[in-house]
């Protein structure tokens, strides 16, 4: 009896456990947590920084070089100093800064060094470049800075004292500068500082820009024209013909970008089979113009292009279920009702997506257009890589690269305003 009377005290299950700690729980958890972020930052830290190093830098470079010069005042530091300072020439100490250039330009004729500047300028007045050629092959013969500085520079070249020419100096005497940037869009500042626009002859930037915007624009459109229902009937048709339809579609990604163009200008050239095949018909008398215009870079964009419209316009009416136009039918729709009110609303978010990859992919190309296009339908990409390998117009280039990747940001932000951001979700 007295064992039996000796029971276990029960346990209190309204107390804590014994050596439970809730802070140490919470820091336990809190430990954990930094470790998957610390794992997750370490698996994506590979991509950004070959992103940052590979792209984001060389990008922000370039740009960078829209709006920086930093050649007249790297190599005549001094004298950039005094016209910098200058109120717009009218106080500017003409003995001190030609003196200081005198100095300046006789260790650049001598280093060979004042190539940089020449160029800079001769991009703001032309003849810069062979006025400092012409001065520095005097100067290095001269033992020591003259009595008078500005007397033996006009002695040179009466340019020397044009105010045209030091205006042109003015400008580059600061390293920040709007210059690039303004001839880009067909402007310049006049000698008193103001914006204006350039002479007629010379405007040449915005009527690329606006060319390339219509090429895109009409490439574009017609992707949209031939892609909708090749996407139509890829999504409602049989396995077996999709995929043969889908083969069709993805051949040009199996070909050279090179070799598709090239190929465009055997087909389309005046002996070619088109030609051949009109004049076989007797349909055209003579061989027509069909390549090296505006026509031929029409065509050949749109095949290289096509893809990019019809495959997010695809995936997005395979999702879409066929009750929906069965219904409207049965509802007394008729069929292109249906189809206006039913089903391309629903497409809308394919159409869009591939549309705005098409336009912001025709906007940037380069070799196309410069095979199979004449000199008029060549587009800003053309006029970029131009300033950058032959005339090594870096600044000019980075301006133009500048101002085409505003374009692409305002469209593409326009795109998403209309469509609000809810375009391509279903891609």
């Amino acid at each position: 009896m007295a064992a039996s009377s000796q029971t276990a005290p029960l346990t209190d299950s309204s107390q804590p456990h014994v050596g439970f700690d809730p802070k140490k729980l919470k820091a336990q958890v809190r430990t954990a947590e930094r470790r998957k972020t610390l794992r997750a930052l370490a698996l994506v830290a590979p991509l950004f920084l070959f992103v940052l190093v590979f792209f984001l830098f060389p990008i922000g470079s370039l740009l960078e070089r829209s709006v920086n010069s930093p050649e007249f005042v790297t190599i005549f530091p001094q004298s950039a100093a005094i016209l910098h300072k200058s109120d717009n020439l009218k106080t500017l100490d003409e003995q001190a800064f030609y003196g200081t250039l005198f100095e300046e330009l006789q260790i650049a004729a001598k280093e060979r060094s004042f190539g940089p500047v020449g160029r800079r300028l001769n991009q703001d007045v032309t003849g810069f470049i062979s006025l400092f050629k012409k001065t520095a092959r005097k100067i290095k013969k001269e033992k020591q800075r003259p009595a008078d500085a500005k007397a033996w520079f006009l002695s040179q070249n009466e340019n020397w004292g044009n105010p045209t020419y030091l205006h042109a100096m003015k400008r580059a005497s600061s390293a920040w500068t709007d210059f690039y940037m303004l001839t880009a869009l067909d402007l310049q500042r006049s000698d008193g500082g103001s914006i204006i626009a350039v002479e007629d002859e010379k405007a040449l930037f915005v009527d690329i820009l606006i060319r390339t915007m219509e090429i895109s624009l009409g490439v574009t459109l017609i992707c949209v024209i031939l892609g909708y229902p090749v996407a139509w009937v890829l999504a409602h048709t049989t396995d077996t013909m999709r995929n043969i339809l889908l083969i069709g579609v993805l051949f040009p990604f199996w070909t050279s970008l090179l070799v598709r163009t090239a190929a465009w200008i055997i087909v389309l050239q005046k002996e070619g089979p088109i030609n051949s095949m009109l004049q076989s018909l007797h349909i055209i008398d003579e061989p027509l113009q069909l390549v090296f215009n505006r026509f031929g870079v029409y065509v050949a964009l749109t095949h290289i292009l096509l893809p990019f419209l019809v495959l997010p316009l695809y995936s997005v009416m395979k999702a879409i279920p066929n009750d929906y136009m069965r219904a409207a039918k049965s509802l007394g729709a008729k069929p292109w009702i249906a189809f206006i009110r039913v089903y391309l609303p629903q497409s809308l978010p394919g159409l869009s997506a591939g549309a705005i990859l098409v336009f912001i992919l025709s906007i940037g190309y380069y070799i196309t257009p410069a095979l199979v296009g004449g000199p008029k339908d060549q587009m800003i990409s053309y006029f970029i890589a131009f300033y950058t390998n032959n005339t090594i117009n870096w600044g000019l280039a980075s301006a133009l690269a500048f101002i085409l990747l505003v374009v692409t940001l305002v469209f593409y932000a326009l795109y998403q305003r209309v469509t609000g951001g809810k375009a391509g979700m279903g891609v």
